[in-house]
């Protein structure tokens, strides 16, 4: 099964309801090493970014499931902050320690080039070379967005692209994306989408994405599924969206992929 909701009680009972009702062990068990790709925008607590209990919940899935090699890593984009201060500030400093594994942060992180020429906005992509050493899974939170309308799994992707080269002219680190943000996101996502999601869903933001108004009442679900344009439709739903209105949702991504490579 490629894509499954369940009901929020807590992280530690939900989680991994929602990840067994997509078979995600016998994916998990076959892998050597994961990334876990919370949403870690700037240091604003949950539900604007990734609770650390959501992930944490996420690694002893993983851990009950595989031998791999663990590492949370995300680029944040808050133009005060870097990664590594966000990661101490909302307590996955604490979570790395107390699991035993790393932390990355992909502003930074060593790139690859790729090129497609046929792309509307990114002809070439440089992207983290961890993304295609690592099965990853994308961990975001269900909210709104001012721009994207809906930012959900395949937006959160955009954590991988470096500030080097998609700053920019805004405060933002990602803010280069902004100018054709739908286009931008099904490019980023044509290169490398990820290959899990578990979408947060369990309060949500009703207007926008950095704060506002949440969903009321709260959502009170988790999204779990191996196409990320499906959880990221799904989120739309939950948030009395039509996603047939959402340019980049409304894009076979799977074809796009496959002409890519």
């Amino acid at each position: 099964m490629n894509f499954a909701t369940t009901n929020f009680l807590s992280y530690q009972k939900s989680v991994p309801d929602v990840l067994d009702k997509i078979s995600a062990k016998d994916i998990l068990s076959k892998q050597h090493s994961i990334l876990i790709k919370p949403n870690l925008v700037n240091s604003s607590p949950f539900p604007v970014t990734t609770s650390v209990k959501c992930c944490e919940a996420i690694v002893n899935y993983i851990k009950a499931s595989s031998d791999a090699d663990i590492v949370i890593a995300e680029g944040a984009g808050d133009a005060t902050h870097e990664t590594y201060e966000i990661f101490d500030l909302l307590g996955y400093t604490d979570l790395a320690e107390r699991q035993g594994i790393e932390l990355a942060d992909l502003n930074h992180a060593r790139l690859r080039k790729l090129e497609n020429k046929a792309r509307p906005v990114f002809l070439e992509m440089y992207l983290p070379e961890i993304a295609f050493t690592h099965f990853i899974i994308s961990v975001p939170v269900l909210k709104a967005h001012s721009l994207a309308v809906v930012t959900g799994t395949l937006k959160n992707m955009m954590g991988l692209a470096p500030p080097r080269y998609y700053s920019g002219q805004g405060p933002w680190k990602k803010a280069l994306f902004h100018e054709r943000l739908h286009e931008a996101i099904i490019d980023l996502n044509t290169y490398r989408s990820p290959d899990l999601s578990v979408m947060d869903a369990s309060v949500g933001l009703a207007d926008f994405h950095l704060g506002g108004r949440e969903c009321s009442p709260p959502a009170g679900k988790l999204i779990a599924g191996f196409d990320p344009l499906e959880t990221d439709r799904e989120a739309a739903n939950l948030l009395g969206i039509d996603w047939k209105t959402v340019p980049h949702l409304s894009s076979d991504l799977q074809l796009q992929a496959e002409a890519l490579t």
